[in-house]
């Protein structure tokens, strides 16, 4: 398959993935994998930009941010970043895959970067909150995948009938442990 013919401009499944902290002229990719995603309701499309915005401003102050490349392509992106007033927990805010780039493990790729990245600073607790809806089965599904445990859910949370299931990992034993 050519780059042509492969909106995420992927050659093959083993094409090389580079994963780097993304630039300011990566923003309307952002905004093509959120839309091309299918699953993220046009309101939320803003938010996603507003939190990328500020990753790249201001790497590491209230957002850390990272790009998958294939070729000079962005295929995916994550935004994660410390939650005020804990003791070293983590929200990962956003995670999106092209979905012409899915199956190429970008997304275990980019998860295992930010929980690399948040053990590296000292974080203990990853938190992920996710929908109920149906589309987002194979999302939840890849998060108990990669050992994340539903941890809470909250009925009703974004529309009726769409419950916020948030899921944690802990990286490392807290010092209580």
């Amino acid at each position: 398959m050519s780059a042509s013919n492969n909106p995420a401009g992927a050659t093959s499944a083993a094409a090389a993935v580079i994963l780097r902290l993304p630039r300011a002229s990566d923003r309307d990719r952002v905004r093509e994998i959120v839309e091309a995603t299918g699953v993220f309701r046009p309101d939320e499309t803003p938010i996603a930009l507003e939190v990328f915005d500020t990753a790249v401003r201001a790497p590491g102050t209230d957002y850390w941010a990272v790009g998958a490349y294939v070729s000079t392509r962005m295929a995916g992106f994550a935004v994660f970043g410390p939650v005020p007033c804990t003791l070293a927990t983590w929200d990962l805010y956003w995670i999106a895959v092209d979905p012409a780039a899915q199956g190429m493990g970008i997304g275990r790729r980019l998860m295992a970067h930010c929980e690399e990245a948040i053990v590296a600073e000292g974080g203990r607790l990853i938190v992920v909150e996710t929908s109920s809806r149906h589309d987002y089965a194979a999302t939840r599904a890849f998060y108990q995948r990669l050992g994340y445990e539903a941890g809470a859910a909250i009925p009703e949370y974004y529309a009726p009938g769409d419950a916020l299931i948030v899921f944690t990992k802990y990286l490392r034993p807290s010092a209580s442990e």
